[in-house]
């Protein structure tokens, strides 16, 4: 099928396919689907001046041709309410349509800027998002899909900034996707359309080259099919079809230019496929064609017997005709359902009357569940699109157990990446690996047909620092990361407890009695912590003082206690009451009026937008510290004053940040470059001893509020080499 095939259906046509395969009633939701979407854009023009939707019909005839079912299609023609009209919401389409399609229409919605450091991470966590929908629902990638394509179709109306960026993204992600999910459809013509904008000149070329000999490879595609033809039937094979290959240009121009080949050396510019009914009718079609033509060495491919990882089948063949054919050609055989799963996919093995996928598709779909499994272990925006794209371009090698089941990993793999393939317990306690009978080193390089023993001793003591460079794979390294966070978490969150508990000892208290949830849960909200592990933890590992901890807690059982009416205590002035009065003092306005000298704590280190607290020191002023530090909650009470901020730009500050990292040579280097290439300039940097892997660093910011510090932080959490980053001292 040529991939000019999707075209705008109208409505009676979509549901005229659709009822094939479907009920009448069903047929109704994509009425109602029809005229909500219609309803909701009425008004909205795209950039090509046609009606907005116009495109979510586009959307929907894609699914239809691709036989989807019809929650698949409902959800195409609504897929873009919710991102592009304010008064619909997901409420409001499961209010209408209910839960089923409520889900396919938010597992293509794409996630708004809001709380976002930048584009790069908006663009990796919409991408989480949808990987996450695509694991619980496949039809949410099959409508993504019609959607891109039909973006790329009409691509030339967008800016050349957004052209190129689209179909960048169309080539590295989506493409890759429709490959992996086997929609040749989809796959082959984007492919093309994304060659356009990327390398209009290679495009061209390609194109020109392709139809400069048209005329002449059509007659020898002719001679091909009615010499073939005409054997087969004396063979007694009736029911076959035979028809040329059409071209795929992005494919031609991959060989000439990642392979470096000249057009002369590519194939498989002419091309025929053969359709039979069954599996020993491809091979009867096999060798006639042998025994016709000349078979090229080499250039056999059986995808019957090994099919692709994408569920593709079908026999592959290269021959030589002889003068009258005297450029080699490429012959495909496969059976018509192999070859309805090779145009469509996996939308070829949905059963649309159950609603399921059929029993084999689980297997077929494995790597998406890799992607699933180190995705969520991957915090750095870059690396994980990064990761993706590794993931989906990868070619798949296949390899023994020692039981004889089949595996399949990605292209340079090693027995390590095996391991974990296998389960994480296998690769934690991994001492070596034998392949083929023979001991190898663990980052030895798989090829396709190995057979892979791994032996695991009880008394291993775990995976190394250097597993996370023999491992090749995102999984086995997402893997080998969480196993040193959860051993490392254990050891802090011990500590941390001990810590809290003597800290609280000592002020005569017991840590039981401020450990409720409603007392700390401040504490987890002002840090994003998830649990009161994660608090012990952090006080374990050094990121948050004990003393600060336990006043917080002692702090909201007096609040919850004078709640209850127990206990009163004098309310304290609000800040504004003493904001304005006088003229701040290196940005800060003191109780009383102007006049008093003001220094900064350097035990914390305040910054604009932190919380703050004043301390008269004799002979000093006032030294202002963060309404947190230990010592600010540990002074005596008639030295304290109220400051505050004043609003406008008080110039920069240092702000001290511990980072808990992997070691690796030159780390301290590598983090002060990313932070000062993030935009926020690092005064100093130094390094402690490395402990367990580990190496703790400090650095220095200069920055003019403490949102920038924020960010900063954000930005290093999100990195896989970053343990911790937290807020410290300079």
């Amino acid at each position: 099928m040529a991939h000019t095939a999707f075209e705008r259906l109208t409505l009676e046509e979509m549901l005229a396919r659709l009822t094939k395969y479907s009920s009448e009633e069903a047929l109704g939701v994509v009425r109602k689907a029809y005229e909500f979407a219609r309803e909701a854009h009425q008004g909205q023009v795209r950039r090509s001046g046609e009606d907005y939707f116009s495109h979510p019909l586009h959307v929907a005839s894609i699914l239809v041709e691709l036989q989807m079912d019809v929650p698949s299609v409902a959800a195409g023609l609504m897929h873009d309410t919710v991102e592009d009209v304010s008064s619909i919401t997901l409420d409001v389409i499961e209010k209408n349509f209910g839960a089923e399609i409520r889900a396919l229409v938010d597992g293509v919605t794409k996630l708004g800027r809001l709380d976002f450091i930048d584009r790069e991470e908006q663009q990796a966590e919409s991408w989480r998002k949808m990987i996450l929908a695509m694991s619980k629902d496949i039809r949410v990638i099959m409508i993504k899909l019609a959607d891109r394509l039909h973006n790329m179709r009409t691509l030339s109306f967008q800016p050349a900034d957004r052209q190129l960026a689209t179909a960048r993204e169309t080539l590295d992600i989506y493409a890759p996707i429709a490959h992996r999910l086997g929609v040749f459809t989809i796959k082959s013509e984007i492919e093309d359309l994304a060659l356009r904008y990327l390398d209009p000149e290679g495009y061209r070329d390609v194109a020109n080259k392709v139809g400069q000999k048209r005329i002449e490879r059509e007659e020898q595609i002719k001679t091909i099919i009615s010499t073939l033809d005409q054997k087969l039937r004396e063979m007694g094979l009736n029911s076959f079809e035979i028809e040329g290959r059409p071209k795929h240009l992005y494919s031609i121009y991959r060989k000439m230019v990642i392979q470096n080949r000249t057009f002369d050396q590519i194939y498989d510019l002419i091309a025929v496929r053969v359709l039979v009914d069954t599996i020993p009718e491809c091979y009867t079609v096999l060798g006639v064609a042998h025994t016709l033509w000349t078979q090229m060495p080499g250039r056999f491919k059986d995808y019957i017997s090994t099919p692709k990882s994408n569920m593709y089948q079908s026999l592959h063949t290269t021959l030589i005709g002889g003068r009258t054919i005297p450029s080699p050609f490429e012959v495909q055989i496969r059976t018509r359902e192999m070859h309805r799963v090779a145009e469509y996919g996996i939308a070829a093995h949905w059963n649309y009357k159950e609603g399921t996928a059929d029993g084999g598709l689980d297997k077929k779909l494995y790597w998406l569940r890799q992607i699933l499994d180190w995705q969520s272990e991957t915090r750095d925006s870059k690396e994980f699109i990064d990761g993706l794209k590794t993931d989906l371009f990868s070619e798949d090698i296949f390899v023994f157990t020692p039981k004889g089941d089949i595996l399949n990993l990605q292209r340079g793999a090693t027995p390590l990446d095996f391991a974990y393939r296998v389960h994480s317990h296998i690769g934690n306690t991994c001492v070596g690996a034998k392949i083929n009978g023979k001991i190898v080193p663990l980052n030895t390089e798989l090829q396709t047909g190995d057979r892979v023993e791994v032996m695991t001793s009880a008394n291993s003591k775990g995976p190394s620092m250097d597993w996370l460079n023999v491992a090749k794979t995102q999984q086995a390294k997402a893997k080998i990361r969480q196993y040193f966070k959860k051993e490392l978490r254990g050891e802090n969150v011990q500590k941390g407890r001990d810590i809290l508990e003597h800290e609280a000892k000592r002020r005569g208290l017991k840590l039981g009695d401020l450990t409720k949830p409603e007392y700390y849960e401040s504490i987890l909200k002002r840090y994003s912590f998830p649990d009161l592990e994660a608090v012990y933890g952090a006080v374990g590992y050094g990121g948050i003082p004990s003393n600060y901890v336990i006043s917080k807690l002692v702090d909201e059982q007096a609040r919850a206690a004078e709640q209850a009416g127990l206990k009163k205590t004098p309310a304290l002035p609000e800040p504004k009451e003493i904001a304005h009065q006088g003229k701040p003092t290196h940005g800060i306005y003191v109780e009383g009026g102007a006049g008093m000298l003001v220094r900064f704590a350097h035990c914390c280190s305040p910054v604009p937008g932190d919380e703050i607290s004043g301390y008269i020191t004799r002979g000093r002023g006032v030294t202002v510290h963060k309404a947190d530090c230990v010592n600010a909650l540990n002074s005596e009470p008639e030295r304290s004053i109220h400051v505050s901020w004043a609003e406008e730009d008080t110039g920069s500050f240092n702000a001290g940040i511990r980072v808990i990292v992997y070691d690796s040579p030159n780390i301290l280097g590598e983090i002060m470059m990313y932070i000062a290439n993030s935009g926020t300039p690092v005064a100093a940097g130094s390094q402690e001893e490395v402990r367990k892997g580990l190496r703790t660093l400090h650095v220095v910011l200069q920055v003019s509020s403490s949102e920038q510090v924020r960010v900063t932080l954000a930005r290093l959490q999100k990195r896989t080499d970053v343990l911790e980053a937290y807020r410290s001292a300079k």
